[in-house]
């Protein structure tokens, strides 16, 4: 399934990152920043958790520091209850998650747009933090299990993989995350990983990486790494990624500097397989990275893209789709993107 546009070379716009306003506060690695900027008002944290279970668990843990047990006991709630419990039950019997609308993706065989937004709906419900030791969850992920596959590969189970390294990094997350890691998979990411240290879905062709696909990647082999197949062969290629994507500053072209596309300078949620710079900071930050001097730019951006009110807006939608709307319109206050800058910003700030 081809899915995933390769950025290899820049495009002309090399101020984007550079509009910051007068009169800001210095700190750290000489970022110009306000100091509320990295710390949510009590008005910001009502807002928050006035919300869906996903959020409210995801602000627990990461901006209010609640207790575990309490923690836990609302992230139980998404299964049951929101928008976890709503695409849960839009799975079919088969596995699946349905067609898809008229005209989306007519490109493809209805097959692979089938399991295209099963792999998306998959992804959100991880995102959402559904807890893989449900009685739901469980039963989500044998469906998928057992009754999926690729028939173009020989029908290859599903949670195996297929042939891009863009998808089958969200395959890794899922299968790791919600059933067992899959070593045979993980290392066959390892062996696509190019020379410059990230990935490409049209690896070996391309010598050049895709920061697309490279996340999709990275995110599949954090999620492979907690499910207990840490190694060093993963801790270096994680590494040589994440790289990667610092040396040029989260968004820029190695070779000129300039900003590779400026759609990554705006954020949404589901990301899908799209990279942009929150979705960057945001997977530094969990896997644990200490942020240096190569994050700055993206930290601005970050601050630049916060409204007036303290709240982060939805900036665009992407043209994937799964049976499920969450929250808000293009343009107004989202929770989603709220809430990760809120934690990016904590992390930056942490560790000055």
């Amino acid at each position: 399934m081809a899915i995933c546009p390769h950025f290899c070379h820049a495009v002309a716009n090399a101020h984007a990152a550079q509009r910051m306003a007068e009169g800001l506060h210095t700190t750290c690695y000489n970022i110009r920043m306000r100091l509320h900027d990295y710390a949510p008002r009590p008005s910001h944290l009502k807002w928050l958790l006035d919300s869906d279970p996903a959020i409210r668990w995801q602000v627990m843990r990461d901006l209010t520091g609640e207790a575990p047990h309490a923690i836990a006991a609302e992230r139980s709630r998404v299964a049951t209850e929101g928008w976890g419990a709503q695409l849960l039950a839009r799975q079919s019997p088969a596995g699946n998650w349905g067609g898809s609308p008229r005209g989306w993706r007519a490109d493809l065989p209805k097959e692979d747009r089938g399991l295209l937004i099963t792999l998306y709906s998959l992804v959100v419900l991880k995102d959402l933090g559904l807890d893989p030791a449900s009685k739901q969850a469980r039963k989500m992920i044998d469906r998928v299990d057992k009754r999926l596959v690729f028939k173009p590969l020989n029908d290859r189970p599903f949670l195996e993989g297929e042939t891009e390294p863009c998808i089958n990094g969200r395959i890794l997350g899922i299968g790791a995350y919600f059933k067992e890691p899959n070593n045979a998979l993980a290392n066959q990411l390892l062996g696509e990983q190019l020379e410059d240290g990230g990935w490409n879905c049209e690896a070996p062709k391309s010598r050049c990486a895709s920061f697309h696909t490279t996340i999709c990647v990275l995110e599949g082999l954090l999620e492979y790494e907690r499910a207990g197949r840490k190694s060093a062969a993963v801790t270096k290629a994680c590494k040589r990624a994440e790289n990667y994507l610092l040396d040029r500053r989260m968004f820029r072209s190695l070779r000129t500097g300039e900003v590779i596309n400026k759609r990554w300078l705006r954020f949404s949620f589901p990301t899908f397989w799209h990279y942009d710079v929150l979705r960057g900071l945001d997977y530094l930050r969990n896997a644990g990275i200490r942020p240096d001097s190569r994050v700055r730019e993206g930290i601005e951006i970050v601050v630049e893209r916060r409204h007036q009110n303290g709240r982060w807006p939805l900036n665009l939608l992407h043209p994937e789709h799964i049976p499920l709307k969450m929250e808000t319109d293009v343009g107004s206050a989202s929770r989603w993107n709220t809430l990760r800058a809120l934690r990016v910003l904590r992390w930056y700030n942490s560790t000055c």
